[in-house]
């Protein structure tokens, strides 16, 4: 806990409920947001038309939120400059660039061109969000991706602002096109890839579901292994959603808290019904009516299960503190 600085601090509080908690929505997509629009020509799917959506989504549902996760291109400045993100919600921005280098099954992440966390910092964000896939079994290329995460955590230990780090999952070998296999593998996957990622100097997880619903039923199971992860992360750890339904996220979310985690980082399986709806009325009225009481209900599960990030320390919120001197801007 000593290693939290006052700007760290800060930037978590407004991401965080005042209980501590994150009910997070995401909505950083960028090529699979054009693809939810428009299934069979994401190409024609224009950026007015992008921004206009990401409005759309940012006022209707960041009410609902702790705080909402946008990324450069479409969506942070957009909102804002719109007045659709309300003043007292969190903003997390994205600084990779959408899909990877390399093949499939060597995916490496890149980093937006012309962005960083010093201008992430600078529009007044609260915290600097990055994805990187990953597979903790490929040495080689897992040690490539740790590094690309811990030059980005330097710099926001620099600019003195929280980092959440979302690690993807992905089939390779014989796990390829056979799902069962890989979500036998991603159990493990996902607990291993907790115990390395955070161990650089990160402030919170954005974690997978260490396990496939479609494969794992037993929910004392599925408890485990949530145990596993919370015993695994160093930091504090909220669930992202992968895009299945919202039934199956909301059991997941109430499953994850109640074995440690702070809450989620959701996105497509809050809203992603919306996207094909072409009518701009029908869009609000789902907004305003189904995605609310999405929301609400997840926050109502966080409340009661979730653990204030603060806890992950074992430390109470009186005890969320940097050490600050009487000169300590003299050096800051």
């Amino acid at each position: 806990m000593a290693g939290l600085t006052a700007g760290k601090i800060r930037g978590l509080q407004q991401v965080a409920n005042e209980g501590g908690t994150f009910t997070v929505l995401a909505m950083d997509h960028r090529g699979s947001f054009k693809q939810m629009v428009n299934p069979k020509d994401p190409d024609s799917v224009s950026y007015a038309e992008v921004v206009r959506r990401k409005i759309e989504l940012c006022k209707y549902v960041a009410p609902y939120a702790s705080a909402v996760l946008l990324d450069p291109i479409y969506g942070a400045a957009q909102c804002i400059s719109a007045g659709a993100l309300p003043g007292g919600k969190g903003l997390l921005v994205s600084i990779e660039e959408s899909g990877y280098e390399g093949g499939k099954e060597n995916r490496v992440t890149r980093l937006l061109t012309d962005w960083g966390v010093e201008k992430i910092k600078r529009l007044g964000a609260s915290a600097v969000k990055i994805l990187v896939y990953y597979r903790p079994d490929l040495k080689d290329l897992a040690k490539k991706q740790l590094a690309t995460v811990n030059a980005v955590a330097e710099e926001c230990l620099k600019f003195d602002i929280p980092l959440f780090v979302e690690p993807v999952s992905y089939p390779v070998g014989n796990e390829v096109g056979k799902p069962e296999e890989f979500a036998r593998r991603k159990e493990e996957i996902v607990i291993e890839t907790a115990r390395q990622i955070t161990a650089l100097p990160i402030d919170v997880l954005k974690a997978e579901f260490p396990a496939d619903l479609s494969y794992r039923k037993d929910e004392r199971d599925l408890a485990r292994l949530c145990q596993e992860l919370d015993k695994a992360s160093r930091v504090p750890w909220v669930l992202l959603s992968a895009g299945v339904n919202i039934e199956t996220f909301s059991m997941q979310v109430e499953i994850a808290c109640e074995a440690g985690a702070s809450g989620f980082l959701g996105g497509r399986a809050i809203w992603q019904e919306v996207m094909p709806i072409t009518d701009p009325q029908k869009r609000v009225e789902f907004l305003t009516t189904t995605v609310a009481e999405r929301m609400k209900r997840l926050n109502r599960i966080v409340s009661e299960d979730g653990k204030a990030w603060w806890r992950k320390f074992g430390v109470s919120l009186e005890d969320v503190s940097a050490a600050v001197s009487e000169e300590w801007y003299r050096k800051y």
